[in-house]
């Protein structure tokens, strides 16, 4: 029987958009799999005919009528938004994408550390209303060279930040709940269960948490107050990992000087949020994955692991178990 791909990866980005190039990459590649690409208004219809299914998003109903799909991917990193329940239920792998995510991510982590160690941000508010500001940056910017930056939730992206925060001579701790067993280089490994241990010891903190049960409200008053003195958040994670609440008072009490939101509870957050009006916090957003590469990368993964699905393979980025390849029964 031959497989058909069906795939939904509509963006009003060019970078988010499955293109006819992409397209024609993957019928090369597989001449034998029939492609098929979907609007997100059609996708409930053509989703009954598919093997595999590629896209941003899926809805749980479509697994409750008779289905010969097998596999569903999505380039995104998190899958909070995804029935995964419903669909590992149901026999049906789910694959997340990882390793290009850190490259972007890196650059809006240590863009944002930047803005806050050298001013940036400062003289941003200032050059339009102060004749000359150089002593209030003189009090207030701090070096990066030195300094700990704590990863909380240091995967795949957390290791590439790594990389690029240690070339500024930053020391990194990286906080999960296991180790990996080959250790990146020069990364200090801490349990989830040290946290506060480390929080106490950064000048620098970046959440990198997924949103699950377990990680909600994980920043809380307790993990701030643990802060380093004139530390920085920021937050390129999950919103529900955070009490806002208590960030706005670690920000005004201390001991925090500055944060960075890439994610914030509302999307977009009102115009009246105190998370817009604060002055020491910054807002992005959801920007941190820009990447002109993203789609070519995010493709890529994707063609690997359809060539492993119809070998039988293990897939990358599995999140549910692996059902099996293309002609396995349910």
């Amino acid at each position: 029987m031959t497989t058909t791909a069906l795939v939904s990866l509509n963006s009003p980005y060019t970078f988010w958009q499955f293109s006819d190039r992409h397209a024609e990459q993957l019928r090369s590649a597989f001449p034998d799999v029939r492609l098929r690409l979907a609007q997100e208004d059609d996708v409930p219809v053509e989703i009954g005919t598919a093997d595999v299914y590629f896209g941003w998003a899926f809805d749980a109903a479509w697994v409750k009528a008779p289905t010969r799909l097998r596999w569903t991917a999505t380039p995104s990193a998190g899958v909070d938004h995804w029935p995964v329940a419903a669909l590992d239920a149901a026999g049906i792998t789910l694959t997340r994408g990882y390793g290009y995510h850190g490259q972007p991510m890196a650059e809006h982590a240590m863009g944002l550390l930047l803005g806050f160690s050298r001013g940036l941000f400062e003289s941003s508010g200032l050059q339009t209303r102060s004749v000359w500001w150089k002593d209030d940056l003189a009090s207030s910017f701090f070096d990066l060279y030195g300094q700990t930056l704590t990863i909380v939730g240091c995967g795949s992206v957390g290791i590439h930040l790594a990389e690029v925060a240690q070339a500024f001579g930053m020391h990194v701790i990286g906080v999960r709940r296991r180790p990996p067993r080959s250790e990146p280089g020069g990364i200090e490994w801490v349990p989830a269960d040290r946290v506060r241990e480390a929080l106490t010891r950064s000048r620098a903190v970046v959440n990198l948490l997924p949103a699950t049960d377990q990680t909600r409200g994980f920043f809380d008053q307790t993990a701030f107050r643990a802060c380093g003195p004139g530390a920085i958040f920021i937050n390129l994670g999950r919103a529900s990992t955070v009490d806002h609440g208590a960030l706005l008072d670690a920000l005004d009490t201390g001991p925090l000087v500055g944060a960075g939101l890439d994610v914030q509870p509302s999307k977009p957050p009102p115009l009246d949020d105190p998370l817009r009006h604060h002055p020491r916090i910054v807002l992005t957003p959801k920007s941190a994955v820009f990447s002109d590469a993203y789609m070519d990368q995010a493709v890529a993964f994707f063609r690997d692991n359809l060539r492993r699905f119809l070998a039988g393979q293990p897939l990358n980025g599995a999140v549910t178990p692996t059902h099996g390849g293309p002609h396995d029964s349910h």
